[in-house]
C-alpha cells in the first residue's frame, strides 16, 4: 500500500471513529500553529483563520532547518507572515493567505495562500486548501499545492487548460530576493497534500498529515534525508497565548515548535490600576465653585487653584480665561493615551471648580506645546448624562469640534518643575536578521534629558553606554555603488562603546489655521546631524492631511560624538573619501485615517542616499493603542545596485505600556521587523514628526476610542 493510500485510510477511520456529521466550525477552537508559523497542521497548510487582529511569534524546526515567523490576521480573511529561516543559509520570507469562504454546516473553509511570494524563493509555493470540522474534536484539511507543495506525486497542472504558460514553473532561484515572484504563482506541476487534526480536549490535539513537499534543495544542499510523507505530532495548549508542538517528520525526523500569541483587542491585564474620575459636580448640589470669576483676581485665583487640582490628575494646565459664560482651558494630557479619555477628565473637573455661572466648556488639548484642537461641551449635558445610557455617544454628538489655532487663554499658569525632565533606564537593542550572526544585542544604561525653554521649544538628548552585547562585532558589511547610509550602522558606537544617540533642540508652531509646523536642529538621530523642518496641514474634521518636509544633514562620525565624518569608500571604511558626506533631502507626505482603524500613507521625495522615489505604508491600530503595519520603499536605485532585499520594507509593531501594565501611561514600546537595512530608500529618523502627534488630538482620531470620555 502506498503511503497516499494508507493516508486516505487513517483520514477515513479519523472521521469514521467519531461518527461525524458536518458542522459549523467551533469558535473556541482556535487555529492550530505549523512548523511554518502560519495556521496548519504539521507543515502543511489549512484554512482555519486566526481571530481578527492575532498576533503570533512561532520558532519551530526539525533537523538542520529553523524557522522563526511573525504573523499578523490583518482583516478576518487576510493573513500575512514574515519569517526567517535555517535553511543552506539564512533566508528572509513573506507569506499571505486569504480566506475565500467561512465554514458553515455543510461547506468547509477554503482558503488560498502564498508561501514565499516575497523572498528568494526557497520555499516558494502556491496552495488552495478547504478544512471541515467533524463532531466538535475532529478537523480534516486538503488541498493542492505547486511550487514545493506540488513536488511529491505531481501531476500536470489543471489551470494548463486556461493556458499552457501554467504547465512550467521557471526558475525560483533569486539570490538577491526582495522580488515579488509572479511569475512563478501557481505554475508547474500539481500536488495534492492533506491532513487531520484530533483534539483530545481542550490542550492537546493529536496531527497527522501527508505532506506534498519533496525538500528537494535540503537534500541536494544539506544531506536532508526524507523516507516518507507521513507526519505525524501533537500540540499542547496550556494558556490561550501559548502553544507547543512536538513532532515525527519525513520518517527520520523530529520536530518541535513553539508559537506565543497575542490578542491585541484584549487587555494584557485584568482590569486598570489608574485612580477613578471625579464624578460631574451638578451646580446647586453641594458645589463649592466660585459664583463667577467677575475680577482679574477671582480669574487669577480660579486658575491657580484649577491648575493644582488638574496636576493631580496628570494634566498640566497652560492657561484658561472666562469670557461671559463660557470657560476656555488649554491643557497637555501627560498621563492617558487617549485624548478622549483626557477630555473627558478635564471636563469633570471643571463641573467642580469652574464658576456656576459658566454654562459652557471650550478644552483644547496640546502636544509639544501647540494646540491640536478646540472641543466645546454644554455643562449641562454633563450634568444630565453622566450615568445615563449610551452617555460616550450622546456627549459625542453633541460636542462641537474646531481648530484652536490662535492665542493662548489670557490667563497663563506655570507649572512647577515642569521644564527639566530626566532619567536613567537599562535598554536592550537588538539588530537582526545579518547575514553571519541573524541576532545582535546590546543591553546597557540610557541617560535622557528634556529641557523646556518654553512649551513648545525644547532641547532634548540621549547617551548610551553599552554593558554587555555583541552589536560591536561588525561583520561583513556588502558593497555597494551607493553611499553608506545604513549598510555601515553597526560601526557607530562599535569601539567606544558610548555615545551621544541624539541631541537637538525642537521648535513647534501653529503658523496659520490648520497648519503646523516644526524645526529641528542638532544631532537628530545616530547617523546624521543637521537641520531638519516641517510643515502639516490637518484640517481638524478631516480624515486627510499633506505635509511637506526640507532637510539638511551630515553623516556623524562612528564614535558618536558631535564630529562628522566622510564616506567610506571600502567594505572595512580604511577609505573615505575626501569631504564630508552631506545631502539635502526631504519628502511630500500624504496621510488618511480610514475608518476602520486603517491608516495610509505615502511619502514622495529624495532619500539620504541621494535616490528619488516614494515609501507606501498601511498600519492598523486597535482601540486599545495596539498598532501593526507595513511599509515598502521603491526608489531609482535598481534592484542589482541596492543589493540583497531588492528594497527597503519592513513589519513595524507599537505596544501601548498602558495595555501592559494596567496604570495610565502614554509610554509605548516600539519594534520595526526590517528584513535589511540597505542604503537605498533611506529616510532621516528624525524625532518628532508632526502628523503622529497632531491626529490624536483630532475627532477623527478620538472617535475612535470616545468610549473611554467616561473612564
Amino acid at each position: 500500500m502506498s503511503a497516499f493510500e494508507k493516508y486516505i485510510g487513517f483520514s477515513g477511520l479519523a472521521i469514521a471513529a467519531v461518527l461525524a456529521t458536518p458542522v459549523a466550525a467551533d469558535d473556541d477552537w482556535r487555529a492550530t500553529y505549523s512548523l511554518f508559523g502560519t495556521p496548519g497542521i504539521i507543515d502543511m497548510p489549512s484554512a482555519v483563520a486566526p481571530r481578527d487582529g492575532e498576533i503570533s511569534a512561532s520558532i519551530g524546526g526539525f533537523g538542520t532547518t529553523q524557522r522563526a515567523t511573525f504573523s499578523f490576521q490583518l482583516l478576518p480573511r487576510l493573513s500575512g507572515n514574515f519569517r526567517y529561516s535555517w535553511i543552506d543559509t539564512f533566508d528572509r520570507s513573506f507569506d499571505a493567505q486569504y480566506q475565500l469562504a467561512y465554514e458553515g454546516d455543510i461547506r468547509p473553509a477554503i482558503a488560498i495562500g502564498l508561501r514565499d511570494f516575497l523572498g528568494t524563493g526557497r520555499y516558494s509555493s502556491e496552495y488552495v486548501v478547504a478544512t471541515k470540522t467533524f463532531g466538535s474534536n475532529v478537523r480534516l484539511s486538503g488541498g493542492i499545492g505547486w511550487g514545493r507543495l506540488g513536488s511529491v506525486r505531481g501531476f500536470t497542472n489543471p489551470l494548463g487548460i486556461i493556458d499552457d504558460g501554467f504547465e512550467t514553473r521557471p526558475d525560483d532561484s533569486v539570490e538577491t530576493g526582495g522580488t515579488i515572484l509572479a511569475g512563478q504563482f501557481f505554475r508547474g506541476d500539481a500536488a495534492f497534500f492533506g491532513g487531520v487534526e484530533w483534539r483530545l480536549n481542550d490542550e492537546l490535539t493529536l496531527l497527522a498529515e501527508y505532506s506534498s513537499d519533496a525538500y528537494t534543495r535540503e537534500e541536494d544542499l544539506i544531506g536532508f534525508e526524507r523516507t516518507s510523507p507521513l507526519n505525524f505530532g501533537i500540540t499542547w495548549e496550556p494558556a490561550d497565548w501559548v502553544q507547543v508542538g512536538g513532532y515525527y517528520a519525513y520518517g527520520n525526523q523530529i520536530g518541535l515548535s513553539a508559537t506565543f500569541v497575542i490578542d491585541p483587542t484584549s487587555p494584557a491585564t485584568d482590569s486598570g490600576f489608574g485612580s477613578a474620575p471625579l464624578p460631574v459636580a451638578v451646580r446647586g448640589e453641594n458645589v463649592i465653585a466660585a459664583a463667577s470669576w467677575g475680577t482679574p483676581a477671582e480669574q487669577s485665583t480660579g486658575v491657580d487653584i484649577l491648575g493644582q487640582v488638574l496636576a493631580t490628575d496628570g494634566f498640566r494646565l497652560l492657561g484658561a480665561e472666562v469670557q461671559g459664560t463660557t470657560l476656555r482651558v488649554r491643557y497637555e494630557n501627560t498621563k492617558f493615551r487617549a485624548e478622549s479619555q483626557g477630555i473627558g477628565r478635564v471636563s469633570r473637573i471643571l463641573t467642580q471648580a469652574a464658576p456656576q455661572n459658566v454654562d459652557t466648556f471650550i478644552l483644547e488639548p496640546t502636544r509639544r506645546g501647540i494646540a491640536l484642537s478646540s472641543v466645546t461641551l454644554r455643562r449641562s449635558d454633563l450634568e444630565r448624562l453622566e450615568n445615563t445610557s449610551g452617555a460616550s455617544d450622546r456627549i459625542y454628538e453633541r460636542a462641537l469640534f474646531a481648530d484652536a489655532a490662535g492665542p493662548a487663554p489670557a490667563i497663563s499658569y506655570d507649572t512647577e518643575n515642569a521644564a527639566f525632565l530626566w532619567g536613567v533606564y537599562p535598554y536592550l537593542e537588538l539588530s537582526l536578521f545579518d547575514g553571519d550572526k541573524p541576532v545582535r544585542g546590546d543591553v546597557g544604561i540610557e541617560a535622557t534629558f528634556q529641557y523646556e525653554l518654553r512649551p513648545n521649544i525644547v532641547a532634548a538628548g540621549t547617551f548610551r553606554q553599552r554593558i554587555a552585547g555583541n552589536r560591536d562585532e561588525i561583520g561583513a558589511i556588502a558593497d555597494s555603488t551607493l553611499p553608506d547610509i545604513r549598510r555601515s550602522a553597526l560601526r557607530y558606537g562599535a569601539e567606544t562603546g558610548n555615545g551621544i544617540e541624539n541631541l537637538f533642540v525642537a521648535w513647534y508652531g501653529r503658523p496659520g489655521r490648520d497648519l503646523y509646523s516644526r524645526v529641528s536642529v542638532g544631532y537628530l538621530e545616530r547617523n546624521f546631524g543637521g537641520i531638519s523642518t516641517e510643515v502639516l496641514w490637518k484640517p481638524t474634521n478631516s480624515r486627510l492631511a499633506f505635509a511637506a518636509e526640507l532637510n539638511y544633514v551630515a553623516q556623524r562620525d562612528f564614535d558618536l560624538g558631535f564630529g562628522f565624518r566622510a564616506s567610506c569608500l571600502n567594505e572595512d571604511c580604511t577609505v573615505t573619501g575626501d569631504e564630508i558626506y552631506d545631502v539635502v533631502t526631504g519628502h511630500l507626505s500624504a496621510y488618511y485615517d480610514f475608518e476602520n482603524g486603517f491608516q495610509a500613507q505615502v511619502d514622495v521625495g529624495r532619500y539620504l542616499a541621494g535616490d528619488w522615489g516614494a515609501t507606501f505604508s498601511l498600519d492598523r491600530e486597535f482601540d486599545n493603542g495596539w498598532k501593526v503595519g507595513a511599509y515598502f520603499t521603491l526608489t531609482d536605485v535598481p534592484f542589482e545596485d541596492f543589493g540583497e532585499g531588492s528594497f527597503d520594507k519592513g513589519i513595524r509593531l507599537e505596544i501601548p505600556l498602558d495595555w501592559a501594565v494596567g496604570t495610565p501611561t502614554r509610554d509605548t514600546s516600539a519594534a520595526n521587523l526590517q528584513s535589511l537595512a540597505r542604503d537605498g530608500g533611506a529616510r532621516l529618523a528624525v524625532d518628532g514628526r508632526l502628523y503622529d502627534i497632531v491626529r490624536d488630538g483630532h475627532p477623527s482620531q478620538m472617535q475612535d476610542n470616545w468610549g473611554r470620555f467616561w473612564r
